[in-house]
């Protein structure tokens, strides 16, 4: 047998047409019989078929295989397949080695292969096997190689890939391959030596030609007829044979085979032969069984459980429902597939549960949701819908499994507790509601009490001060008719009360966290060492000062006389409280204050500084801890405290934004500790420079007009300047002051009060700083809470005097505006 004279198709043509003798086979005519037969058998079949053969493996193929070869066809032909599949040669090399080698058939289903195409490197997908070609001494002398790329088939029908994987690889794959030519006029079958032990024909009358009755005896008597007739109506036809059967074993057993093949007819349609391959496959006969086996008793268990279960492909096409589906809906088999679940759902709920699945289809998260579907009774109930995806070993989503529990008794049962709830919540609200009225009624107790208090002390502690002034004038008074002149003790007396109810005013405002702070940047440790010897000097010396302060301490922004005055304030508490002596500690640290303390202290979270003043005296009973910050209450002797101290310390903390607690038990001391805001900004650090004896001298250069309502205060003002040098304008207003400007005064510094009638200060100074280049303004006020001061703090530029002022304070406070 040789290449046929008559080329019947294109690779007929060139396997003629090609220089054998250059390509490493040699003449054709000097073919061995079964490369012979191979080629015959390759070019005549209709399926992807390609012979590797020799040593190297020179490639031969049919016109179904030639798309394979793609660009490099026809100059694969007759190369060596190291050299045809060179990009590839690291798959298939070990593939066909082991063949040639072990004479063990091999395939692969969807097996990735890198192959150059079109210039890049694209990955491509193949089912193929490798079978021998041996001789009939059983030597490998090549290898049959039929495949068919399935990257398309991957892409566009990725659903359908998996069962058609299992249906032909998992249950169609084979290792053993036998083929056959029959001469049908001369009804001999060459076969080779495979396929005649698959046929119980043996290897040598096969070789050599043998009827076709032969190899069908080894059939199953139930199959036969079907070869038969399949087999004529291809001979009739001239179209593809294939067809599945079984084969006896001399063990008694059988085998299944699947036989494909085309006859080849002559022009006048007699039949010339009838060439085909025959492959095992009993075992994915078996395993089609098993699979068969494995869905009736999974539809048996599905259908078992009282939920209803469902499955999907990857794109979420519904494909299967259990019985209990059918039964609750009511619904026609089959009638919910891919998306008829449209007609279920509550028409209220129908757009959320879709979008939710579809949201888990693009990420593949679990789905989880309540929605209501309609029961075959027509009304609709809960369910609970839930769905898993199913991956494969490189984590695509191969299927998705689903459940609707129907839970209705459930959503019945929660509407009921909702209910009881509310009934619950009602009745607590009004519970709360009247014990809030309660807590009201005793918080407006407590405050008239403290207002009373409050109240009792300011007046107590004013009278007293008000009986020294006047004391003092009337005894003035009389001493001056008479024409003495020794009167400065009663000078005196009148001007430590007054001083001390404006130390008492500026305490309330302190409390009340009014006062006008003027806060700076500080370093609490250089503060605290500075005032050691003022502690020192003003607790004595039958008490001992320590103080100890963290390395690396966090500066602060506050009012430095303010805060050194509440550590002054505690430093003397702790004093009183240690009459025999003892030891009072000043510690600083650094700390940090959590979100729970803060939300129960009213603050922020976040890095404070905190200052600590520890004594070792008498503590504090729990009634009297629960009152140190209520102003004017005292445990000291009458006339040794008024009461305001804590309160003043209280006030002044919580207006720069920060918080005081205090620990104390009786008989072991008390602790205070002050937490004041980190500064994190980069202002430097500012010391004022210690005041001179003499009060600051103005220049008759130097003009300040004063404006003021309150004609006493503004007549002391004015005079008290002049008796500093400076010349000086008034006015009882803002219009009267914008009058005098208007009329050409050109004052150095504008010294207002800040709260006036008809215009404030702070409108008064705006209007006259447009009016006069480089003014100065000092304003001065008993009590303000908005003009120039925002949340207890001076606004920047800002310069406040506050009433009362004595000459002195005045003078400085006026030669630091006018020097800058």
């Amino acid at each position: 047998m040789t290449i046929p004279a008559e080329p019947t198709s294109e690779m007929s043509r060139h396997v003629q047409a090609l220089d054998w003798g250059s390509h490493g086979l040699g003449n054709p005519s000097e073919w061995p019989s079964e490369l012979r037969m191979a080629v015959n058998l390759c070019l005549n079949t209709s399926l992807p078929t390609a012979i590797y053969w020799g040593d190297e493996l020179r490639l031969i193929y049919n016109d179904a295989w030639a798309p394979i070869a793609g660009e490099k066809h026809p100059w694969a032909l007759g190369r060596p397949a190291r050299e045809v599949w060179a990009d590839i040669w690291h798959v298939i090399q070990p593939q066909l080695a082991a063949v040639m080698t072990t004479g063990k058939g091999f395939s692969v289903a969807d097996q990735m292969l890198p192959m150059q195409r079109g210039g890049r490197v694209q990955q491509t997908h193949w089912d193929y096997s490798f079978a021998p070609i041996v001789d009939d001494k059983d030597r490998v002398l090549g290898i049959f190689n039929q495949g068919n790329e399935t990257t398309a088939r991957l892409s566009a029908e990725r659903a359908l890939r998996a069962s058609e994987e299992r249906l032909e690889f998992a249950l169609g794959a084979s290792n053993t391959v036998g083929t056959w030519d029959w001469d049908v006029p001369n009804d001999t079958i060459i076969a080779d030596a495979r396929f005649a032990k698959l046929y119980g024909v043996p290897r040598e009358r096969a070789a050599a030609g043998a009827p076709i009755a032969e190899f069908f005896a080894g059939l199953h008597p139930d199959d036969l007829p079907a070869v038969r007739d399949a087999i004529n109506t291809a001979m009739k036809t001239g179209k593809n044979f294939s067809q599945e059967y079984r084969l006896l074993q001399p063990d008694g057993t059988s085998r299944w085979v699947i036989a494909e093949g085309r006859p080849t007819l002559a022009p006048d349609g007699t039949v010339l032969r009838f060439p085909g391959v025959s492959f095992d496959i009993t075992e994915r006969k078996k395993t089609e069984a098993a699979l068969r086996d494995s869905e009736e008793r999974f539809r048996a268990i599905t259908n078992s459980i009282d939920q209803m279960l469902w499955s999907t492909l990857p794109d979420g096409h519904h494909d299967y429902y259990n019985q209990r589906w059918y039964d609750f809906t009511g619904v026609p088999v089959g009638s919910t597939d891919g998306e008829g679940w449209n007609g279920m759902f509550h028409p209220e709920d129908q757009e959320r549960a879709w979008n939710v699945w579809r949201q888990c289809l693009t990420t593949g998260e679990p789905y989880h949701i309540e929605y209501r579907l309609r029961h075959k009774s027509g009304a609709y109930r809960w369910v609970l819908g839930r769905a898993q995806a199913v991956r494969d070993n490189a984590g695509n989503i191969t299927r998705w499994f689903g459940s609707c529990t129907d839970i209705q008794d459930i959503v019945d049962a929660r509407e009921v507790l909702a209910r009881s709830r509310e009934e619950l919540e009602k009745a607590v609200e009004e519970r709360t509601t009247k014990l809030m009225e309660a807590e009201a009624q005793l918080r407006h107790a407590q405050k008239m009490e403290a207002v009373g208090q409050l109240t009792g002390g300011v007046a107590h502690d004013f009278n007293n001060m008000l009986a020294v002034i006047l004391g003092a004038m009337n005894l003035l008074e009389r001493r001056l008719a008479r024409g003495e002149t020794d009167l400065s003790r009663y000078i005196e007396a009148a001007k430590d009360g007054a001083n001390r109810a404006a130390a008492l005013t500026q305490r309330l405002l302190a409390f009340s966290r009014r006062q006008p702070l003027q806060p700076e940047v500080i370093e609490p440790n250089r503060m605290v060492s500075g005032m050691t010897e003022l502690l020192a000097r003003a607790l004595g010396e039958q008490i001992q000062v320590e103080t100890v302060m963290a390395a690396g301490l966090w500066r602060i922004n506050a009012d430095p006389s303010q805060l050194e005055n509440a550590i002054l304030n505690l430093a003397v508490n702790g004093r009183d409280a240690m009459p025999q002596g003892g030891k009072l500690t000043v510690e600083t640290a650094n700390t940090f204050i959590a979100e729970d303390y803060a939300r129960e202290h009213s603050m922020s979270v976040g890095q404070y500084v905190m200052i600590a003043v520890t004594d070792t005296g008498a503590g504090m009973t729990k009634d009297t801890l629960a009152k140190a910050f209520d102003p004017f209450f005292t445990t000291k002797e009458v006339g040794k405290g008024s009461g305001l101290g804590l309160s003043q310390v209280f006030g002044f903390v919580r207006q720069s934004g920060g918080h005081v607690r205090i620990y104390s038990e009786l008989g072991h001391g008390t602790n205070v500790k002050i937490y004041l805001p980190r500064h994190y900004g980069t202002g430097e650090t500012k010391n004022l420079a210690p005041l001179g004896n003499e009060p600051a001298r103005g220049r008759r250069d130097e003009l300040v007009l004063v404006v003021e309502d309150d004609e006493r205060v503004r007549t002391f003002s004015t005079e008290a300047l002049r008796e500093l040098g400076y010349t000086v304008a008034e006015a009882a207003n803002g219009p009267a002051a914008l009058a005098l400007l208007d009329a050409g005064l050109k004052p150095t510094l504008l010294f207002t009060d800040v709260v006036m009638p008809q215009m404030s200060g702070r409108e008064l100074a705006e209007i006259a700083a447009s009016k006069v280049a480089n003014l100065k303004v000092l304003y001065t006020t008993g009590y303000t809470r908005n003009a120039v001061v925002h949340n207890g703090i001076l606004d920047p530029g800002t310069h406040l005097l506050q009433k009362p002022f004595s000459l002195d304070q005045l003078a400085e406070k006026i030669r630091h505006v006018l020097d800058g």
